[in-house]
C-alpha cells in the first residue's frame, strides 16, 4: 500500500499544477492514443505488403478425415483460405506427417496420400492457391494474389531409407524433410528417443547431401542435438528448423540451445518460432510433466471423440486441452510468449535467422494465437518493441525466402558438376 501525507506547507502551487496537467490532461491522453492508432496503421500496413510464411502446419491431417475443404471458413482449427487471407499468410508449409512407429512401405504409402491430398486442395481452389517449389512461385503467387502452398515431409522414417523416395518426394513438390519426428528413425536419432545411432549414421548423412542436390531443406526441428551437428556439418546449403522454439525459455528437449541457434545462424540458417504452448511456457510443461495422468486422461477423450480420424484428433487435443485450461488443471499461454521467444533468438543471432513455424491444427495454441486471422498481432507485437520495419519483414517471411533461394543455389551448383 502508497501511502502519501500532504502538506501544504511543503507542495507549491506550481508542483499541483504540474501534477495535474501531467496526471489529467485530455491533450496528453489524446496524444497518447493516437500515437497508438498511428502504430497499429503502421503495423496493419507493413504486415500486408509483407510476404508472411508460416513453415509448419498440419492441416494435412484433416484433408484425409473426408469432411474439410480449404475453401469455406471453418469454425474449427487454424486454417482455411479465408482465415489464412484474413491473416495475410502469403505462404504455408502444409505437413507431412504420420507417426514414427510406421515404417517401411506402409509409411511411403501414407506419405503419398498425404502429398496427393496437398495437390488435390491445390487443384480445386486453383484461383485462390498454387503449389509452389521456388523463391519465385513463391513470389509470383503474391503478385496475382494467390496463396503459395509448400510441401515439408515431416520424419525421415517415411523415405524407407531409400534415396530413391525421397527423390519422388523432391519430384513431387516436397522443398523440406525433417531428418526424425519424435522417434528414431533408422539413419537418426531423434530429440525424444534413447539415443540409437549417436546422431546421423553413415547413411544419414548421404541423407542431407542428397537432399542439398535435390534443393530440399535440410529440417532439424524433432532432432537430437547431436543429429543436429551431425547434419550442420555435412550440409552445403542452411538448414532451418520449421518449428522449433528456445530452450532457455522453455526447458522442452525439442527446442534448441541458446549455442545451437547461434551455430545454426552461423550457416545461414533460421530457427522458425513454434506456437505450441508446451514449447513456449515452462510452466505449461511443468504442469504437464506434474501429472501425466493428464496427458492420458486427453488421449482418452480424444479417442472417444474422434476414434482413427488422425485431423480430428490433433483438433480436438487442442479444444479439449482448453477445457483443462479452463478448469483450473492446466495454466493458460498467452501469445505474447511467441513474441518472447522471437525476441531471445533475435538478441542472440539477429533478425536475419529467426521466422516462423506455427504448428497450426497439429498443437495447443496459446490464448490469442488460435488461427491465421491473429497473425498480425505478431507484426504490431514487434514493432512496438522497437523493431525496425525491415526486420519485421525478415522474421515474417523474407528469412525464409533466403533459406529457400541458397538453398537453390547450391542445389544447382552441385547438380552442374
Amino acid at each position: 500500500m502508497l501511502r502519501v501525507i500532504f502538506n501544504a506547507g511543503l507542495i507549491t502551487r506550481a508542483a499541483i499544477g504540474l501534477a495535474a496537467a501531467l496526471c489529467f490532461s485530455p491533450g496528453a491522453h489524446m496524444k497518447a492514443r493516437v500515437a497508438a492508432d498511428d502504430l497499429s496503421a503502421r503495423a496493419h500496413k507493413l504486415h500486408f505488403s509483407s510476404m508472411v510464411v508460416d513453415t509448419h502446419d498440419d492441416t494435412t491431417q484433416r484433408f484425409l478425415d473426408g469432411d474439410f475443404d480449404l475453401a469455406p471458413r471453418n469454425a474449427m482449427g487454424s486454417i482455411d483460405i479465408p482465415r489464412m487471407k484474413e491473416g495475410g499468410l502469403g505462404a504455408i508449409f502444409f505437413s507431412i506427417w504420420i507417426p514414427s512407429k510406421i515404417t517401411g512401405p506402409e509409411a511411403v504409402k501414407h506419405a503419398l496420400d498425404q502429398i496427393d491430398a496437398v495437390h488435390q486442395q491445390v487443384r480445386r481452389h486453383s484461383g485462390e492457391i498454387t503449389l509452389a517449389t521456388q523463391v519465385a512461385e513463391i513470389r509470383a503467387a503474391r503478385k496475382q494474389g494467390q496463396i503459395a502452398a509448400l510441401i515439408g515431409v515431416e520424419g525421415g522414417h517415411m523415405i524407407a531409407s531409400d534415396l530413391g523416395v525421397l527423390r519422388s518426394y523432391a519430384a513431387l513438390g516436397v522443398r523440406y524433410m525433417t531428418l526424425t519426428h519424435s522417434g528414431n528413425d533408422e539413419w537418426a536419432d531423434s530429440s525424444t528417443d534413447v539415443p540409437a545411432h549417436n546422431g546421423l549414421t553413415d547413411f544419414g548423412k548421404d541423407v542431407v547431401r542428397e537432399m542439398n542436390r535435390l534443393g530440399v531443406i535440410v529440417d532439424i526441428s524433432h532432432v537430437s542435438d547431436k543429429t543436429f551437428y551431425d547434419a550442420l556439418h555435412v550440409s552445403k546449403a542452411p538448414l532451418f528448423a520449421s518449428h522449433s522454439s528456445c530452450r532457455a525459455i522453455c526447458d522442452a528437449p525439442r527446442n534448441m540451445t541458446d549455442q545451437m541457434i547461434k551455430d545454426l545462424a552461423s550457416k545461414g540458417g533460421v530457427i522458425q518460432i513454434n506456437y505450441h504452448a508446451g514449447f513456449l511456457s515452462q510452466e505449461f510443461r511443468d504442469a504437464e510433466k506434474a501429472d501425466p495422468e493428464l496427458g492420458k486422461a486427453i488421449a482418452t477423450e480424444v479417442q472417444r471423440r474422434c476414434g482413427d480420424k488422425e485431423g480430428c484428433q490433433l483438433i480436438e487435443g487442442d479444444k479439449i486441452t482448453r477445457e483443462y485450461v479452463a478448469q483450473g488443471k492446466l495454466p493458460r499461454v498467452e501469445w505474447t510468449k511467441i513474441i518472447e521467444h522471437i525476441d531471445h533468438a533475435v538478441k542472440l543471432v539477429g533478425a536475419d535467422h529467426v521466422g516462423l513455424g506455427s504448428d497450426f491444427d497439429g498443437a495447443n495454441m496459446p490464448y490469442g494465437m488460435e488461427d491465421a486471422t491473429k497473425l498480425p498481432r505478431i507484426t504490431e507485437a514487434l514493432l512496438r518493441k522497437g523493431y525496425s520495419e525491415d526486420d519485421v519483414r525478415k522474421i515474417l517471411g523474407e528469412n525464409t525466402l533466403r533459406v529457400m533461394a541458397e538453398v537453390e543455389r547450391v542445389s544447382r551448383e552441385l547438380n552442374s558438376k
